[in-house]
C-alpha cells in the first residue's frame, strides 16, 4: 500500500468519527431544545450537550466504524513492518561495514 492510501484510511476514519459525534450532538441538541432532555444548570447547556454527545458517540463509533478502524489498523501495521525491515537492513549494512 502507498503512503497516500494509508493517510486516506486514517483521514476517512477520523472524518467518519467526527461525523458520528456531530450527528449525536445535533440530535441531542434538538432533544434538549424540545425539552425531551433536561437543560444544564445555568449557562452549562452547551457543555452538557457536548459531554453527552461524547459519551454516546464513543460506543456508537466503536460498533459502527469497526470495518474502517480495522482497515486503518492493518495499514498502520504494514507501515510499522516496513519500517522494521528498513531498520534491520540498515543494521545489517552497518555490521558488514564494520567487519
Amino acid at each position: 500500500m502507498s503512503a497516500a492510501a494509508s493517510t486516506s484510511a486514517t483521514i476517512r476514519y477520523t472524518l467518519m468519527r467526527l461525523g458520528v459525534f456531530a450527528g449525536c450532538f445535533l440530535v441531542l441538541w434538538g432533544l434538549v431544545y424540545v425539552g425531551a432532555l433536561p437543560r444544564g444548570l445555568g449557562d452549562s447547556n452547551l457543555l452538557w450537550v457536548l459531554l453527552l454527545s461524547i459519551v454516546i458517540s464513543a460506543p456508537l463509533s466503536f460498533v459502527l466504524l469497526r470495518k474502517q478502524r480495522e482497515a486503518m489498523s492493518a495499514q498502520i501495521v504494514e507501515k510499522v513492518e516496513t519500517a522494521k525491515g528498513r531498520l534491520e537492513a540498515n543494521r545489517t549494512r552497518e555490521d558488514r561495514a564494520v567487519q
